[in-house]
């Protein structure tokens, strides 16, 4: 069976995007990524959870364990839609053909067209097929790189 065909079309009648299913221990355990707009809660994940528990007994999927969980800050990037909805946020790409020598990336998103990412890295914005993104996720690592607000009001020792 194929578990994203069935779980995809479900997890969209319920207002959420599959982001990303991981299979492991001989699929016996069923790793599940959503995202919808806001993000994810606790509760939107116990629910997915609940919910899918019934459609795989249904269609008799036979696994032990299913975990839902959101994609978190450095959410994986799939399909050109995804690129287009965080445009102008940063990420991280790694293309399976190098190009220009070089197969890890790390820029601004600017959109996409004419099926290749643009990615604004050092100055320059590149194009990469998409077809040849082997894996891209968004970069948080400008979040922490923030320095903290100052302080109000220091102790007084």
């Amino acid at each position: 069976m194929d578990l994203r065909a069935l779980l995809e079309p479900t997890l969209e009648g319920l207002g959420y995007e599959m982001v990303d299913l991981e299979l492991s221990n001989r699929g016996r355990m069923l790793r599940l990524f959503i995202d919808k707009p806001g993000g994810i809660s606790v509760d939107d994940c116990a629910f997915v959870s609940r919910h899918l528990s019934r459609v795989m007994e249904v269609e008799n999927v036979n696994y032990d364990r299913l975990e839902v969980s959101s994609p978190g800050l450095d959410r994986p990037l799939r399909k050109a839609g995804d690129f287009e909805r965080f445009t102008g946020e940063r990420a991280k790409v790694h293309t399976r053909i190098p190009v220009d020598g070089q197969r890890n990336f790390t820029g601004v998103l600017r959109g996409v067209r004419d099926d290749a990412l643009e990615l604004e890295s050092e100055g320059k914005v590149l194009r990469l097929a998409l077809s040849n993104v082997d894996k891209a996720r968004l970069d948080p690592a400008e979040l922490f790189a923030k320095p903290a607000p100052p302080r109000r009001g220091g102790r007084k020792g």
